[in-house]
């Protein structure tokens, strides 16, 4: 008997010593938070891909392979033993990974790496480095292969170095008011950067920008013993603007030009792009109400007007996001897109400013275009042609107008092509695919499968994710939501509900990709027993210009009705407790979620609001009048759409969330809110993250995501 209980007991201890059963294990947020610790171990398998011309190549921490095309055989390209080896490295100037590998030059066998000194040039046939400069890591640095030249900033001045390492500098006067080789206009209009290389590598056309009129926004760092002003130029919608203009550097004869815009106040300049001959060079520009844009072309050398190519003018907006293109096997051509027709679409302009052709058309978005196929004269790109939702690989032929669809028709791909065009592969998801990455042939459409990613999550208790679609208010037009419940959701109890909102331009929250784009705090919430409901409102993106700019004037309050009709919908089914609901939202999210607690203050019970936009006066010049013009010509707009009047109708629960150091949108719109609530006698709660910007960086997001989901459990559940 004895002998049995023992037996029973050690029975016992082994089940106790095994590892959860599959799909037994709960989430934490460091599983889930992008700054969690084991937040890398819960994302789908991946491969980092990079194309030597038409050979592709996988780049990982210690090798770089080759890929054959037809069987997907790898082959060890090189090591980092053998690099540092190569490279001559010791302890102070040693490449470290292999990720970040570049093949600048299709036909040679050099790689591009960085190491702690600088970027070199190794070639991996003759195995010896064959250029290096020395001015790694200085900021906006921008490389160019074909002279081998770099621009970059050093304490606000502009500086070349060329590929024989000769140092020059091209500015004097910067500072934090004048400003070189830098994004500006804020970064709208689809600027990155501040320097563009001509394609021989001869000529780089900078940014200059003036801001010492715009007044400063009295920022603090308090990690001093006496806390410091720390000043940021931030034009406020309706205030004094900057004002850019557009310099143009000669590596041979070592002058600079200025483009001869005339007056640049009240006037933006963007998507900068080069001929193929480098001698003339293609600007964007806009009046301050942005509703007339031209294309200008100006002569590189002296800096004059050539001529005006395109104009494009609305009663609301226009917001060029993309330089033009030149066609490969023809110089005289560009590619040109614009949304006049209503949806994103490409057209074929020559360099006279004739347009030869539009080539495409239909209700869908061209999202992207990827490049081109000079065989077969085709272009490739990104569109949702084939759902809202989706996000698929297509050619169109640039004679027939013909488009071919070039991945499954399935989910949400990003593609990058080969050096031709003829390949490229494709990284995707669907809604119950966490990854899959191809190969494509473009001409045959053959497909090598490199990567079928396992689902990282098959372990834990996952939630059900959903996707449907409502009317919105205006009772036509078609949105999409997504729906997360409690993994061991049950259709005859009632949940507490949290509406997770965005809702403004240039995003979107809902996509046929894995989990429907679900965000990992709405798997965290759903384990502890919420259902989180998301809808993609009239307003934001992917869905035409008319879909878009339904908001204007008066931003919120369209995006609202639509989000209301997401509640009506909630009412409509059983286990939605309609007395449990909440709302969250960051950014413009937070200006919807202090917008739908103030004007319907019987439905939502909590909220929670992150840098919320308070009032659009207090906000940027570009993104702020683009869709509500100024105060002082939409004056009723501003005031129907500020949130400083409804701090008196605030009856739930709201806290308010904002870094310390927000530089997007800045402390005065929570503070104004604060005393506005304080004259009113209403109670938000309050939390600041010191010394953080708008989104909250590293570990900092775990405590703030824990933050967010503990006002729920406290005042919702």
């Amino acid at each position: 008997m004895m002998i049995k209980m023992k037996i029973k007991y050690l029975f016992i201890l082994l089940v106790l010593s095994l590892p959860m059963a599959a799909q037994d294990r709960l989430f934490t947020l460091e599983d889930l938070n992008y700054g969690g610790t084991n937040y890398r171990n819960l994302q789908a398998q991946n491969l980092w891909l990079t194309w030597w011309g038409d050979q592709l190549v996988q780049t990982d921490v210690e090798e770089c392979y080759t890929i054959d095309a037809k069987t997907g055989k790898k082959t060890t390209l090189f090591t980092l033993e053998q690099i540092n080896e190569w490279a001559e490295s010791d302890d102070t100037r040693y490449v470290r990974h292999l990720m970040n590998a570049t093949f600048p030059y299709p036909d040679a066998p050099i790689v591009a790496l960085g190491n702690r000194k600088a970027y070199i040039l190794i070639d991996f046939k003759d195995k010896k480095v064959v250029w290096q400069d020395s001015i790694s890591g200085q900021e906006a640095n921008d490389w160019n292969p074909r002279s081998r030249a770099t621009a970059f900033v050093e304490n606000h001045q502009l500086f070349v170095v060329d590929g024989q390492g000769n140092k020059r500098q091209l500015t004097t006067d910067g500072s934090r008011e004048i400003v070189y080789g830098q994004s500006v206009h804020r970064n709208e209009f689809g600027i990155e950067k501040g320097t563009f290389w001509s394609p021989d590598g001869q000529h780089l056309a900078f940014y200059r920008m003036d801001q010492s009129m715009v007044a400063d926004y009295p920022q603090v760092d308090i990690a001093p013993r006496i806390a410091a002003d720390v000043p940021d130029k931030y034009p406020m919608a309706g205030e004094t603007s900057h004002k850019v203009t557009v310099g143009v550097y000669d590596l041979q004869t070592e002058k600079i030009i200025y483009l001869q815009t005339g007056d640049p106040t009240d006037r933006y300049f963007t998507n900068i792009a080069w001929s193929p001959d480098a001698k003339t060079i293609y600007m964007f520009e806009l009046n301050r109400d942005q509703n007339d844009c031209r294309l200008i072309s100006y002569d590189a050398s002296t800096g004059a007007k050539v001529a005006e190519l395109y104009r494009e003018t609305s009663d609301k907006y226009v917001e060029p996001l993309h330089p033009i293109q030149f066609l490969p096997w023809d110089a005289t051509k560009f590619i040109l897109q614009s949304q006049r027709d209503g949806y994103n679409h490409l057209y074929i302009y020559n360099v006279k400013g004739e347009l030869v052709k539009q080539l495409t058309s239909g209700r869908f978005v061209v999202q992207e275009v990827l490049g081109f196929n000079e065989k077969q004269k085709s272009i490739l790109f990104t569109s949702n042609e084939v759902h809202p939702l989706q996000r698929n690989t297509y050619s169109v032929n640039t004679a027939t107008g013909k488009r071919t669809l070039l991945d499954n028709g399935k989910g949400s791909h990003t593609a990058v092509l080969s050096k031709s065009g003829q390949w490229f592969y494709d990284k995707y998801s669907e809604p119950d695919i966490p990854r899959n990455i191809d190969l494509v042939e473009v001409k045959s459409g053959k497909v090598q499968r490199l990567l079928t990613a396992e689902d990282p999550w098959k372990d834990y208790k996952q939630p059900l994710f959903e996707c449907g679609s409502i009317k919105a208010a205006d009772g036509k037009t078609d949105l999409y939501y997504r729906m997360v419940k409690p993994h061991d959701f049950d259709a005859t109890k009632k949940y507490p509900t949290v509406v997770y909102v965005y809702g403004g331009p240039h995003a979107h929250n809902v996509e046929a990709a894995w989990h429907w784009y679900s965000r990992s705090w709405e798997t965290y919430m759903a384990q502890k027993g919420y259902i989180v409901f998301i809808l993609d409102n009239r307003g934001s993106e992917n869905r035409g210009r008319d879909f878009e700019q339904v908001t204007f004037r008066q931003l919120g309050q369209v995006e609202m009705q639509d989000q209301m009709k997401g509640v009506d919908y909630l009412r409509t089914l059983p286990y939605i407790d309609m007395n449990r609901l909440g709302v969250h939202g960051w950014s413009f999210g937070g200006f919807m979620t202090i917008s739908l607690m103030t004007n319907y203050p019987d439905v939502f019970k909590v909220g929670v609001a992150g840098g919320p936009v308070i009032d659009w006066k207090w906000y940027e010049v570009m993104y702020g009048e683009r869709y509500m013009d100024t105060p002082q010509s939409n004056p009723e707009g501003y005031e129907k759409t500020s949130l400083l009047s409804k701090a008196k109708d605030l009856k739930g629960k709201l806290q308010i969330i904002t870094g310390y150091n927000d530089d997007t949108v800045v402390p005065q719109h929570c503070l104004s809110f604060l005393k506005a609530c304080i004259e009113a006698g209403t109670q938000p709660d309050f939390f600041v993250y010191p010394g953080e910007p708008h989104n909250m960086r590293g570990h900092a997001s775990v405590h703030l995501h824990e933050r967010i989901t503990q006002y729920f459990e406290d005042y919702l559940k």
